[in-house]
């Protein structure tokens, strides 16, 4: 597949979930690894379905893409409102805003292989779970 056809598979899923239409069977291999979770394709499937109930109106936004060979590179902009438990966190209406970097391996027109630099500290800080200390305070604001 062409370098343009590999970023637009990724656009599109990008797209699919935002629209909350997970086509896992369009998009994700049956054999997905993801490196950063560690989970199959039923597990991004099950994560997936905690995080958008935790956050239901969860969006991203493609700030840059770069593909090459049969990689393609997003670095994302995200939002959303945490209105549900989120890995035991009760909800507590705060929005989070954030980056990541994800990288997606295509094979065959599918998404196979998945890596995800991101803040999750930040984001925990976001919802009220991470306090920062006095010291911390001092040190880093």
């Amino acid at each position: 597949m062409s370098l343009e056809e590999n970023k637009a598979i990724v656009r599109r899923w990008i797209e699919s979930y935002n629209g909350r239409n997970l086509d896992f069977d369009e998009f994700i291999a049956p054999d997905y690894v993801d490196h950063t979770n560690k989970v199959d394709r039923e597990g991004l499937k099950q994560l997936f379905a905690m995080g958008l109930k935790a956050f239901p109106d969860w969006h991203e936004t493609i700030e840059d893409i770069i593909a090459e060979e049969d990689k393609v590179w997003v670095r994302l902009s995200y939002m959303g409102t945490h209105k549900s438990e989120f890995f035991g966190l009760a909800p507590t209406g705060n929005k989070i805003t954030s980056k990541s970097v994800d990288i997606y391996r295509i094979a065959n027109g599918k998404l196979a292989e998945y890596w995800n630099v991101t803040d999750n500290m930040d984001m925990f800080k976001q919802i009220g779970a991470i306090e920062i200390t006095e010291q911390g305070k001092k040190l880093f604001r």
